[in-house]
């Protein structure tokens, strides 16, 4: 159950990013490119983001967490590159900057969301 629910908010704050950041397109107004997408970027937060993180510890230590924002972009970024050129899925972002900005509007309303569908019992 808490999968699916991650899932949806994951969905749902990809709607909201490219519903508010110009650069992020989405090329069929469907719900089925949210929630493909919401798993690929899932996939990549997984397997590709800790590696990054890894590799750039040193540069998160001197920003003091800042660059996790630019990491966050990037996933966002190779994320949208995998769905258009490997499942045709067409989410397009656009540059590094909306990619920073979705990236930034996905973590907060993942955030929000995740408080708000919390489980009571913990």
């Amino acid at each position: 159950m808490r999968l699916l629910v991650r899932w949806v908010t994951a969905a749902l704050a990809l709607f909201l990013a490219a519903w508010i950041v110009p650069g992020i397109e989405v090329a069929a107004n469907a719900w089925w490119v949210y929630a493909l997408m919401a798993v690929i970027l899932g996939l990549v937060n997984a397997l590709v983001r800790p590696i990054l993180k890894l590799l750039s510890c040193g540069l998160i230590i001197l920003t003091l967490g800042l660059f996790t924002l630019v990491i966050n972009a990037l996933t966002l970024w190779l994320s949208s590159s995998i769905a258009v050129h490997w499942f045709h899925v067409g989410f397009y972002v656009r540059g590094f900057w909306a990619a920073f900005l979705g990236a930034l509007i996905v973590s907060l309303s993942t955030i929000i969301m995740s408080a708000l569908f919390r489980d009571k019992e913990k």
